[in-house]
């Protein structure tokens, strides 16, 4: 297996940073440096498949190809791609795709930009052997990205294809669902022990408690999904072998924690446990029909989350007042002594819960900027 240190970006919800960087470093990264948005860090091949498989916060991982500060014309930046060694990076019998991400360069036309990169690679090829790589914007075997800021110009290739937080276990979208890896950080973010009762009073299609069983089993979120870094010419087959083997030693059968998901929707109940069948903690989690006024756990919950609807997704008027009403009716009545952390993107509709937070914690979830509310039930 080489040992040498490659450089890599790790992305993240905006909130998440602190998260992924304890991740990183528990996987052997170094070099840890956090961004807006994302984790720089250094490794070997190995840590960079490891992130793919066991980060639960990142959404996607990319190894930096080369860097230069002096590109002012999309010309340099041709030239500039053309200077790299393309030859361990992708063959010409294999597909391509390059996404652009462009601020404050001199083309604005990021689709302009990519299409530039991908004929440096080609032309590149084409002088040495006549042939090239094809394109495939689906399932490309080589997806590169650019990142071309000022001056500065990144060159990345992408470990991940589509992004981490897409598990592979959730059959149907249910409107506004939760992002997995973001689910995944909130519950880190509130100190949840694996041991204890977790309840989420309004769990929609379930993400909260799928990415919780899975914590609590110590399962690889990547277990099962595929990764395009597969397929690569410089793939360490032994490397990845090992990191999978290893990871499916650690799953755990059974998980010691009680956790409860409660919805008024059937729909979103059926998509939850179908979700939960595909991610393997079918039976693991215990799923119930009721509007939230009507709710009572059956184990007292040491920690609840919980993402309520909040007018930018889900819900208006008198309704989505009394959901709140009746969620602040039942974390003081049937999860006393529990610490509640509620997820909401409207900083008014948090008063109908009647409950004064002790913490809050800025989030993104998508576009919206929300606030991660911690209530002490203890103290209610």
């Amino acid at each position: 297996m080489t040992s040498r240190p490659h450089r890599y970006f790790a992305a993240c919800s905006l909130g998440l940073e602190e998260l992924l960087i304890t991740e990183l470093r528990d996987l052997g990264a170094g070099a840890i440096k956090a961004q807006r948005g994302g984790v720089d860090f250094e490794g070997d091949l190995r840590v960079g498949y490891a992130a793919c498989l066991w980060s639960r916060v990142a959404i996607r991982v990319q190894e930096e190809l080369a860097a230069r500060n002096d590109i002012r014309t999309d010309r340099d930046l041709y030239q500039f791609v053309r200077t790299v060694n393309w030859s361990s990076i992708v063959k010409p019998t294999q597909t391509m795709a390059v996404n652009a991400s462009i601020r404050d360069a001199a083309h604005t036309n990021s689709m302009f930009v990519a299409q530039r990169v991908k004929d440096a690679v080609c032309d590149w090829w084409r002088d040495r052997e006549d042939r090239r790589p094809s394109v495939d914007r689906t399932r490309p075997d080589v997806p590169l990205k650019v990142v071309w800021r000022g001056r500065e110009a990144i060159l990345y290739r992408d470990l991940v294809g589509p992004s981490l937080h897409k598990r592979g276990y959730r059959p149907a979208q249910v409107r506004s669902p939760l992002n997995e890896a973001l689910a995944a950080g909130i519950l880190r973010l509130t100190g949840w022990d694996p041991n204890t009762a977790l309840l989420d009073p309004m769990c929609g299609s379930g993400t909260f408690l799928i990415e919780a069983a899975h914590i609590a089993m110590d399962r690889a979120p990547g277990l099962e999904r595929g990764f395009p870094f597969t397929r690569w010419p410089d793939f360490d087959t032994g490397a990845w072998n090992q990191l999978v083997t290893d990871a499916r030693a650690r799953v755990r059968p059974d998980i010691r924690c009680s956790l409860q998901g409660s919805d008024r929707h059937r729909g979103a109940l059926a998509i939850a446990k179908k979700s939960a069948a595909a991610a393997g903690v079918e039976g693991k989690i215990i799923f119930t029909h009721r509007e939230i006024q009507s709710l009572r756990p059956r184990v007292p919950p040491r920690t609840v989350v919980v993402n309520p609807p909040y007018g930018q997704r889900l819900g208006e008027g008198q309704d989505l007042i009394d959901a709140w009403k009746g969620l602040g009716d039942l974390l003081r009545t049937g999860c006393r002594g529990a610490t509640a952390w509620v997820l909401s993107g409207d900083p008014e509709i948090t008063r109908h819960l009647g409950l004064k937070s002790t913490e809050r914690i800025p989030l993104m979830n998508g576009p919206i900027d929300c606030r991660l509310l911690r209530y002490d039930m203890r103290d209610a």
